[in-house]
């Protein structure tokens, strides 16, 4: 009976050493000592990531600004990726939850542009999505609503997940690039596209003096909307809308 008893222990205690944060939240326990919450928690590392860096955002730099205990902190989360999900779902849930619309392009669109200005108020999210994502209420609450978007147009459900998934790619890779680039322009201490294109002059001018890049060299003299990064974004949605509806006749 023992041996029993011993075996049942072990394997409850694997079951919660996988158990996520979200099951945890929701298992009635002790009320906690410290007046912390998972909310506060969640607000405190995106406040940090926001004006830092993701990497700013350490246990220690968390319990300093909410003015607990680093070992405090452990009552709620396990380390900071529980932080990281924390942060994730309560900024999805706030501000990038799917409303509603009319047909599925409608849906589409005006959740990517949606996705597109979290993505510009909080950058580290770009940077976190590119490890396996987590798996948050308010992330697949998201993922849900913009599946039943396409649901009454008779796809199976490999294409609907494609459908989303591309979309959303799309979505992450022109920001990442726009991120990408404000932070080209923070290292090299400029304010501005002009004043970054003046920085690398000497450099545009050598690729293009040597003649190797024709079509390079065309976009460059001929192109006018360069810096009309909304412009780029809408033309290229709606490319891949388009791409999208050619391609499965919706």
């Amino acid at each position: 009976m023992a041996e029993d008893g011993e075996a049942r222990s072990e394997a409850d205690k694997e079951v919660e050493e996988h158990e996520s944060v979200w099951q945890r939240m929701e298992r009635p326990t002790r009320p906690p000592r410290a007046a912390l919450t998972h909310d506060r928690i969640a607000e405190a590392a995106v406040a940090i990531a926001d004006a830092e860096g993701i990497d700013a955002v350490s246990m220690r730099r968390l319990a300093e600004r909410l003015g607990v205990a680093t070992m405090g902190l452990y009552r709620y989360v396990r380390g900071k990726d529980e932080v990281i999900e924390l942060m994730l779902d309560t900024v999805i849930g706030r501000e990038a939850q799917v409303a509603s619309a009319a047909d599925w392009r409608a849906a589409l669109r005006e959740s990517a542009w949606g996705l597109r200005a979290v993505l510009l108020r909080h950058p580290w999210i770009v940077r976190i999505s590119t490890w396996s994502g987590p798996l948050t209420p308010h992330l697949v609450g998201r993922l849900d609503g913009l599946l039943t978007s396409l649901e009454h147009l008779g796809l199976d459900a490999d294409t609907r997940m494609v459908v989303v998934g591309t979309v959303s790619a799309y979505v992450n890779g022109t920001v990442s690039t726009d991120i990408g680039m404000v932070e080209q322009m923070r290292n090299e201490g400029v304010s501005g596209m002009n004043e970054l294109r003046h920085l690398y002059a000497s450099r545009m001018k050598w690729l293009l003096a040597s003649g190797r890049y024709p079509a390079f060299e065309r976009y460059i003299r001929e192109g006018v909307r360069k810096d009309e990064s909304e412009w780029r974004f809408e033309l290229g949605l709606e490319c891949v809308l388009d791409g999208i509806a050619a391609r499965l006749g919706i």
